[in-house]
């Protein structure tokens, strides 16, 4: 999920909110995240904080926030209630444009 924080939040401009359903899951979602925008866009994150046994991983890009959650701690911390004035925006996924 994105949601669109222009204009709602002075620190970011997007979150971006996944969930992953165990450890190593949410290692592997990450770490591809950190990977794919290395590579393919020279961008790094300005820091990246939890880890998975703590069930939340967070990329701070600046402009964009990334969430990493364990599917229960999603549930529990619920970003997308508290940001729920937050538009949410369409995207599709790398399979849904093949």
């Amino acid at each position: 999920m994105v949601l669109d924080l222009q204009g709602i939040s002075t620190f970011t401009d997007f979150f971006v909110i996944c969930s992953g359903t165990s450890e190593p899951h949410l290692k592997a979602i990450a770490g591809e995240i950190e990977d794919r925008l290395k590579t393919e866009h020279k961008i790094r994150a300005v820091s990246v904080d939890g880890f998975p046994a703590s069930q939340w991983i967070v990329l701070d890009y600046m402009q964009v926030i990334v969430h990493v959650f364990h599917r229960e701690k999603r549930e529990f911390y619920s970003l997308e209630d508290l940001w729920g004035d937050a538009p949410r925006l369409a995207w599709e996924t790398a399979e849904q444009k093949r």
